[in-house]
Order: C-alpha cells, then structure tokens, then sequence
C-alpha cells in the first residue's frame, strides 16, 4: 500500500470526465486570510471522496465554493459533463448538476414538521406539497424515518436530526453531494451505524460524495479516495486511493487492510500538519 493519486476514475458508462474540476483555485477572505492557495481538484464521477486534513485548513471553503456559496478570488471551477461551460467563475455549469449538502449542523426549521424541514427544497422550487408529499415520503423512507414524517425537531435525537438534513438534501436528487463533517457531534455508535447507512444509500444510487471529516477513521472506512490537505493554506499535500471493496461492513473496521490504511491516512495526516507548521 502507498499513497497514490487517483484522479482518473472512469465514470459509468466509460466517461473519464470529471463531474467538476478545481484549477488553481486561490481564495483570500476580506480579512486577508488565505483560506487556500493553488487548489487543484478533479472529481469523478461516482467516487467517494473526503476531504481530511486539520482545523482551517479549508475543507468546509472547498464545499463552498463548489456549492456556489461563495467565488475564488483566482482560478477556476468547471464542470466537464455539462452542456454549458462557465465562462470564468461564472456558476452555468453547476445548474445541471443537482447538488445536495449537509452542513456540521442539522439546522432543521424548529417550527416545522419533519415532512416540511425535507419538502422545503422542493417548495423553493415552487412544488406543492401534494405534488412533493410521495418524493417526500420515499425520501424519509430511505433514512428510515418514515413514520416520524410528522414529528418536530424537538422531539428527535441527535441522529434523527442528522437524518432529517440528509433527506433534505437527497429529497432533490442530487448528483452531487456535498457532506461537512455531518457526523462530527454524535456519539460514536451513532455514528457508525450513519456511516453504514450512508454507504448503503451511495452504492445504490450511485452518487457522487464529498465528504469533509477530520477523522482518520470515518475517511477509510467510507472513501475510496482521501484527500489530505495542509493549513495555512489550505492546499492538497496526499492523494490516497483505498482500494479496499464494498460493501464494507463493521468488520472492515477490524481487518488488517483497514488498520494499515488507517496508519498511511495518518502519517499523511501528521506530514500535512508538519507542512502547515512550517508554511
């Protein structure tokens, strides 16, 4: 095993496009701080990729920017399979590509009932709640909370809460989805079990993940690629392909391809702080 770079996944159907492109991306906040410097990222189509690296290193800025909440202040972002090209940093390219994200938080509507937190993509869209009740309800259904389509937040754990954003931000079928350390607050079973159920939904339909984390063990249990970026700035330093099979289950956890993925992660991991140290 070693760290290799694995930007080249063929999509299905043999297209080696990447589903979005990072091209030197540099970003500089109003402050002045240098959130990232020379950004470079390509991502395939069908892949599961997360972003590890430490704190302000700019893993959450890169989900951003993809996202359209915010623009590099240099270089590009380009979306390869669609029919229309951004001119620049222009968004056009991103508007065939459905994107889903799942921020740290749940930041469910406190007010609403699980059914409206998860019909309120489509309802931005202008879906009627009659037209969007069945996509709603097979949505629940997949992160297993159907019968709580009419409880409040107030009334779920944790993980409920992180599944009620999931199926937010599935209920549009996106293509992409972009995940910030969705898990990070939860107690660790808890945790497990929603990384398994996660895989689960990602080889079914076949989506396209990227997964911000901070933790060496959620990224080699989940990914088939790892991407460790340094702080100060932010910028790629490991490119790791983890070319172990799935379905993985919690005995992967256990295995001996697992822990010494697990100590190559974190050796990239402890060269990408050294980096941001000494930057």
């Amino acid at each position: 095993m070693s760290v290799s770079t694995n930007t080249a996944a063929a999509a299905p159907g043999g297209d080696t496009r990447p589903v979005v492109s990072l091209s030197g991306i540099n970003k500089v906040f109003s402050n002045g701080t240098v959130a990232l410097r020379d950004m470079s990222l390509d991502i395939a189509a069908g892949q599961f990729i997360s972003l590890l690296g430490p704190s302000g290193c700019g893993k959450s800025t890169v989900l951003r920017l993809i996202a359209g909440l915010g623009d590099p202040t240099t270089g590009t972002i380009d979306w390869p399979g669609s029919p229309h090209q951004p001119d620049g940093q222009g968004p056009d390219g991103r508007e065939d590509h459905e994107i889903g994200f799942v921020f740290q938080e749940p930041t469910l509507m406190p007010w609403a009932s699980v059914f409206k937190n998860v019909w309120l993509p489509l309802r931005l869209k202008g879906m009627s709640k009659s037209a969007a009740r069945d996509r709603v309800m097979e949505t629940l259904d997949l992160v297993g909370l159907d019968a709580f389509a009419n409880a409040y937040p107030r009334e779920l754990s944790g993980g409920m809460k992180m599944r009620v954003s999931i199926a937010r931000a599935l209920v549009t079928r996106p293509k992409l989805l972009l995940m910030d350390e969705p898990f990070a607050a939860l107690d660790e079973i808890t945790r497990f079990k929603l990384n398994n159920d996660l895989l689960h939904l990602w080889e079914s339909f076949g989506w396209t993940v990227i997964f911000v984390t901070h933790s060496v063990f959620e990224s080699v249990y989940l990914s088939d690629r790892i991407v460790v970026m340094a702080a100060r700035p932010g910028r790629v330093v490991a490119d790791m392909a983890i070319d172990a099979p799935y379905p993985r289950e919690d005995d992967f956890r256990t295995s001996t391809t697992y822990n010494d993925y697990c100590r190559l992660a974190s050796n990239a991991l402890a060269d990408a702080m050294n980096a941001s140290e000494q930057s």
